[in-house]
């Protein structure tokens, strides 16, 4: 395997990045732009739930924020699961995977990424819940 783009998994369709800082807010973004999706972004729990329930049928993926002032991301998951149950969420922390992470990815998360995350790590983990494939 090469160094670079040759590990990125490119793809088509909308993603939602919600988190409450606005560097990996801009970061994330930045990066899932670059691995040829849409990006919409909301800076806390009750944003996303506004956008997503004006555009649940556009939006494929929510890379959704675990430790939020307000909703947190445990609380928001609930509220995108409520609109659509089959809503694809990929939970982020800055934290490794700890029983907060567990007990939302035991309730139907789609997959756990730790940051600061890196292009091809994300760019994987995205793919693999786009097609369907366990995280």
């Amino acid at each position: 395997m090469g160094k670079g783009d040759a590990t990125i998994k490119f793809g088509k369709g909308t993603i939602l990045v919600v988190d409450d800082e606005d560097m990996v807010l801009e970061i994330g973004t930045e990066m899932i732009g670059k691995m040829g999706y849409q990006t919409r972004s909301a800076r806390n729990g009750d944003e996303a739930i506004s956008l997503y329930r004006k555009s649940a049928d556009d939006i494929d993926l929510v890379v959704l924020d675990l430790i939020m002032p307000g909703a947190s991301g445990s609380e928001t998951f609930d509220m995108l699961r409520q609109i659509n149950a089959g809503v694809k969420v990929l939970l982020a922390s800055g934290y490794s995977i700890d029983s907060q992470a567990i007990a939302v990815m035991d309730r139907g998360c789609n997959g756990f990424i730790q940051k600061p995350y890196n292009l091809e790590v994300l760019s994987r983990k995205i793919d693999e819940i786009l097609k369907g494939e366990p995280s």
